[in-house]
Parts: C-alpha cells; sequence; structure tokens
C-alpha cells in the first residue's frame, strides 16, 4: 500500500513551511507591563506591583529560532511599613541587561506562539528610609513565554509572560509590546 505513504508524505511537506521563505532578519522590540514581587527583605513582607519596560533588539535565523539581547527595567517596588508606631518606608528596584534566544511555533501567516528563556545581567537596590540596604549585582536566568500577533508585514503586536531570577527572589513581569522587523 503505497497511497498511505505518499499521502503522509504529501501532509509532510504541505505542513513543514520552506526554509527559503523563512521570516528572517534584524527586529527590534519594546514592551511594557506590571512586574509582581513577593518576598521577604529584612523582615519585612514585600508584596508589590509596579510598571515594568523592556526594550530589545534581535536577528530572526528562521520561523523558529532568534536571538536577541536588551534592556530590562522592573520599575520600584515601593512599601510603607509600620515598626511599632514608627513608619518605615522600603524601596526595592532592579534592572539589567538581557541574553537569550526565542523559540517560535508559527499557527498561520499572522499568529504565533513563541517561549524565550537567557541570562539576565542585572543590578538592584535596597533603601530603607532612604538609606541603601543593599546593592545586589548578578547574573541569573529568565524564561517566559507569549503570543505574537502580525499587524502588517513588519510590525507584530505582543503579550508575553516572564518569570526572572533574582539571586532568589523570583519577579514575574506580563507585558504587551511591539515587534519592529527590518
Amino acid at each position: 500500500m503505497k497511497l498511505p505513504s505518499i499521502l503522509i508524505a504529501v501532509l509532510i511537506a504541505a505542513l513543514t513551511p520552506s526554509l527559503a521563505f523563512a521570516d528572517k532578519g534584524l527586529f527590534i522590540a519594546a514592551s511594557v507591563g506590571s512586574a509582581e514581587l513577593s518576598e521577604t527583605f529584612d523582615e519585612f513582607d514585600v508584596d508589590s506591583d509596579s510598571t515594568a519596560y523592556r526594550i530589545s533588539v534581535g536577528w530572526r535565523l528562521n520561523d523558529y529560532f532568534a536571538v536577541d539581547g536588551g534592556y530590562q527595567n522592573f520599575g520600584r517596588f515601593d512599601q510603607t511599613f509600620d515598626d511599632a508606631g514608627t513608619p518605615v518606608d522600603l524601596s526595592l528596584k532592579a534592572d539589567g541587561f538581557t541574553l537569550g534566544a526565542i523559540g517560535s511555533l508559527p499557527i498561520n501567516d499572522r499568529f504565533s506562539l513563541f517561549a524565550r528563556a537567557g541570562a539576565f545581567f542585572w543590578d538592584g537596590d535596597a533603601e530603607i528610609n532612604d538609606v541603601s540596604a543593599a546593592s545586589p549585582e548578578e547574573t541569573n536566568l529568565y524564561f517566559g513565554a507569549g503570543a505574537r500577533l502580525a499587524l502588517t508585514e513588519q510590525l507584530s503586536a505582543t503579550v508575553d509572560g516572564s518569570r526572572y531570577d533574582l539571586d532568589g527572589t523570583n519577579s514575574t513581569v506580563l507585558s504587551i509590546g511591539l515587534d519592529y522587523r527590518f
């Protein structure tokens, strides 16, 4: 029975995009969203959100794989605590540079899912009552997933969630953004 083998071969050829038509080249991206931090710092339970943003530049190797580098800013997490009747102001912030890979799964010509992971080279500042309490500098991992919708041939809208390890403290960033392909 050669018919099933031929049918399977035709289906595989039809469903497998040709790399000759792969979407490759330079892209820039920017996004804004909400960063969440829930952690104990110097006996204070911090549970705060802030506005975060990310900008990046990368190279799409084909429809399925890209590399990128960028800047991630988590914003500022501010919280006031009552310590035996005395207000204590705690402020935490972190930002840094990313270097990573993006794997994409095109669903159709306009929509794709993606996963991203890489290294986050960051530094942070922690202040209690405007006095520096810590200034860590680390390299840790990040990972995330999202979806991309092509608005034009060059411009796409994205939505994603990413998890950043900040030296044992995790921060989750949910964001929306735009990608522009050259």
